[in-house]
């Protein structure tokens, strides 16, 4: 696998102790990832694997009745998925995302998590190609 910055970096701040964990990957993503910063998104961790990202019911990212904003829970989705796959790519490839679909099924409350996982299936896909 060619090297990879966001892997090589995620392994070794995995190496310390949780809270300083969580604050260097999410210094790092929303230094990299402008809107990520904006709207103040926690990493709550990761394995490489699976990774756990947060939202907080900020007044910055609330709608106009006080929950998280559509948009906001879209960025938060994205930056999960993006994170998973950006730190198991080849180091040469860059994600990028496609299309996005979004289903609403009720109002939020509070503050939101996003949970994104690949398998070791998916992982071997992505590095398919680099042969």
């Amino acid at each position: 696998m060619k090297h990879n910055p966001l892997r090589a970096f995620a392994q070794k701040v995995n190496q310390y102790p949780l809270w300083l964990r969580q604050r260097l990957l999410t210094w790092m993503f929303r230094y990299k990832v402008k809107l990520a910063g904006t709207a103040k998104v926690d990493i709550l961790g990761t394995n490489l694997k699976q990774v756990t990202f947060r939202q907080k019911n900020y007044k910055k990212v609330q709608n106009h009745i006080g929950s998280v904003h559509a948009a906001a829970m879209a960025l938060l989705a994205e930056s999960a998925t993006g994170f998973m796959v950006g730190v198991n790519l080849p180091g040469d490839k860059l994600p990028l995302i496609k299309s996005m679909n979004l289903q609403y099924v009720k109002r939020s409350q509070g503050d939101m998590l996003a949970v994104a996982s690949l398998t070791d299936e998916q992982i071997a896909l992505m590095h398919e190609q680099e042969k």
